[in-house]
């Protein structure tokens, strides 16, 4: 039985799990997005700003930290949308809470994008974005959502 547990706490741990919190920031019916650099994993793909929850963080709290170092704003973080998990092909896996974002101050400054775009909610599905956002994009391009 011992040798059991040894050998199943020995077993390598499975891909980890990223908690993110991640902003719909709308302007009527327009959506902010941004397009990774060139130099980043999924290079050049879109998706909405945002990122990693911290320890001891809640997704709103982790996504007021993330919006003031992404884009300099203090941004009003409204309810939660959605949350998506995904699990990559490569292994990795996230799982997603959006939150709408409606008003936020300061100006717009690009820190970490390749660019950032207004875009209407039905012209997102031209743009390619990143996997684990694809579903969202559909639902909000219908109009399901926001």
């Amino acid at each position: 039985m011992e040798d059991e547990l040894t050998n199943s706490k020995s077993r390598p741990a499975g891909p980890a799990l990223r908690f993110v919190a991640a902003a719909l920031i709308v302007r009527g019916d327009e959506v902010l997005i941004c397009q990774r650099r060139p130099d980043q994993p999924m290079a050049l793909q879109w998706e909405f700003p945002g990122g990693k929850i911290e320890a001891g963080e809640s997704a709103e709290e982790a996504l007021a930290r993330e919006l003031d170092e992404e884009l300099g704003i203090k941004a009003t973080i409204g309810p939660r949308v959605t949350r998506i998990r995904h699990n990559y092909r490569h292994g990795g896996a996230v799982d997603l809470q959006f939150f709408a974002v409606h008003e936020f101050s300061g100006e717009l400054e690009n820190r970490i994008f390749q660019q950032l775009r207004w875009t209407r909610l039905e012209e997102l599905q031209g743009y390619d974005f990143l996997a684990a956002d694809r579903t969202l994009i559909r639902d909000l391009a219908a109009g399901k959502l926001l």
